[in-house]
């Protein structure tokens, strides 16, 4: 009863707000009708390897994007939450640069339910990793936050330090296809302490955003290195051409 009560005090002194625009809400980490509105979730149609929403359908076969149909990708499958535009982008940003970790809440469940196609047995989830100059300078990584909170409600092994970035890649904003795949080849590798969590099993990499698809790339060729079975993807926003 004391607990309740606490809760109820709690509750009329710091009323649930609106994860984006701060307006007051039912539930906490919950978004106001108008936000919920501007929040691109995808859903239905969409493909396989990079969750990109497609029109139509479907037949019930697995169904490819333009940019999958010509650019080889490493892992089996991916998905991705919302579109990288609207209040997606809006969110995608305050989590890495507002140090918004109230985002990881709603955006975890939102990646979870995107998720389901992709589980399978003896899976573990890792974050695509920073470079540790970044990692001081952020003092985290919204990868490593997303995947943690995605891995505690899908009840999957999170290993947060599965990769480790080699070296410092610029930043790649601005930069071409070609430029982004050519700044982080070869950057990612196995955690030399981690790899009995890789050898034999299906690794499901979570990143905050999935542009080109090249950082997911690096990392899903590192984890093929060290051994793993299968790689697939899971990114809470994905750019599309159209968005």
């Amino acid at each position: 009863m004391r607990g309740q009560a606490f809760q109820t005090v709690l509750r009329l002194l710091y009323p649930p707000r609106c994860t984006t625009c701060g307006e007051a809400v039912e539930s906490d980490f919950g978004l106001c009708g108008p936000c919920w509105r501007d929040t691109p979730l995808i859903s239905g149609l969409c493909c396989e390897t990079c969750g990109v929403p497609l029109p139509g359908e479907g037949s019930g076969q697995a169904e490819f994007c333009d940019d999958c149909l010509t650019t080889a990708r490493p892992w089996s499958k991916g998905r991705a939450a919302v579109l990288y535009r609207d209040n997606g982008r809006k969110l995608v940003l305050a989590l890495k640069h507002g140090d918004r970790h109230d985002i990881v809440r709603p955006a975890a469940h939102w990646m979870a339910g995107a998720a389901a196609p992709l589980l399978c047995a003896d899976m573990t989830i890792a974050p695509v990793p920073l470079h540790w100059t970044r990692f001081l300078r952020r003092r985290f990584n919204q990868s490593a936050l997303l995947a943690q909170a995605v891995a505690k409600l899908l009840h999957v092994s999170c290993c947060p330090d599965l990769l480790v970035r080699r070296r410092r890649t610029p930043v790649l904003d601005g930069l071409g296809r070609d430029g982004r795949f050519g700044a982080v080849s070869g950057a990612i590798k196995a955690h030399p302490g981690r790899q009995h969590h890789i050898e034999g099993r299906t690794i499901l990499l979570v990143d905050d955003v999935m542009t080109t698809g090249a950082t997911l790339a690096a990392a899903s060729e590192a984890c093929f290195t060290a051994g793993a079975a299968d790689v697939r993807v899971l990114a809470l926003a994905r750019v599309a051409k159209d968005a």
